[in-house]
């Protein structure tokens, strides 16, 4: 099973990303922008980070499109795409790509949805939510493209049940 944790909007928090890393054996780790931490913190090692609105400390790159055990992800922090408009802009950028996923933050609002092929994921805030009281992230997990699951998390690991999405990326 192919699993990426997906994180965003943290603004400053390092013992709580470092603990969510701790509850999870995953393949890859993102955090979606707004990590508000120097890009040479040991803190987010090993990690694929982007810029967001709010990240000063750093070089992070305002996007990343990379290919992770098999598909094809597109990574930003959503701000230069005006996510909190609409994700119309952005699945232009998707589409250019050809990325299957795209991994966003910026609005705080955790959630997952599918337009046309991709598969859109903004796993929230675990420092100010909005839309929900849970400082949420999210896991991506998969064995094949014909079923790809998405679970939302508080930040002590427990699931949010209600959250769950599963989809196909199968064209």
């Amino acid at each position: 099973m192919n699993k990426v944790l997906i994180l965003s909007d943290s603004h400053g928090l390092r013992d709580e990303i470092t603990q969510i890393r701790n509850q999870h054996h995953v393949d890859h780790v993102i955090h979606c922008g707004d990590s508000s931490i120097d890009d040479t913190d040991p803190v987010l090692r090993d990690m694929i980070v982007v810029n967001g609105n709010c990240d000063f400390f750093g070089s992070f790159p305002n996007d990343e499109h990379r290919k992770l055990n098999g598909l094809d992800f597109l990574i930003t922090h959503g701000h230069l795409y005006g996510v909190k408009s609409g994700l119309l802009n952005l699945t232009y950028r998707a589409e250019e790509l050809q990325a299957q996923v795209v991994c966003y933050g910026h609005t705080h609002i955790a959630g997952a949805e599918k337009i046309g092929k991709q598969l859109f994921i903004n796993p929230g805030s675990i420092r100010l939510p909005k839309g929900r009281s849970e400082k949420t992230y999210a896991i991506m997990a998969w064995d094949s493209v014909n079923e790809v699951t998405v679970n939302f998390y508080t930040t002590s690991g427990q699931v949010i049940e209600d959250m769950s999405y599963t989809t196909s990326l199968a064209s």
